[in-house]
């Protein structure tokens, strides 16, 4: 394990922010481990799952092309980048203008192998 240095956590959040603003499927889920495990309210609404939890690269491709078919405006704005030892923490402001803030671990490879989504509403 290692640091992320501050310079390689904005590259790859912005490579992220990117991915999602131009709808390239391929190239945001080419930043994710094969082993990719996301935990996010957003599974919970979106996939009717209690745990909140999605294991594997499919599961992620299937969660993200529904994501952002019922959001088909969203742009994400990276607002503050945080690196840490091998992960870092992205906090961009999403869907319907919601703050939110991602915790990426990576893996050996740099690659993201676990996310923790983390949001809050403006509204209270």
């Amino acid at each position: 394990m290692r640091v992320l240095t501050p310079p390689e956590a904005e590259k790859l959040a912005s490579t992220w922010a990117q991915a999602i603003n131009r709808r390239d499927l391929e190239a945001l889920l080419a930043l994710y481990a094969p082993e990719v495990e996301l935990t996010s309210p957003f599974v919970m609404q979106l996939l009717n799952d209690p745990g909140g939890t999605l294991r594997g690269k499919e599961n992620l491709r299937m969660y993200l092309t529904l994501g952002l078919s019922l959001f088909p405006d969203l742009t994400v704005t990276v607002l503050q980048v945080f690196a840490g030892l091998h992960s870092l923490v992205v906090v961009y402001r999403g869907a319907d203008e919601v703050m939110a803030a991602d915790v990426m671990f990576l893996n050996a490879q740099g690659l993201i192998s676990r996310v923790c989504s983390h949001y809050h509403s403006d509204s209270g």
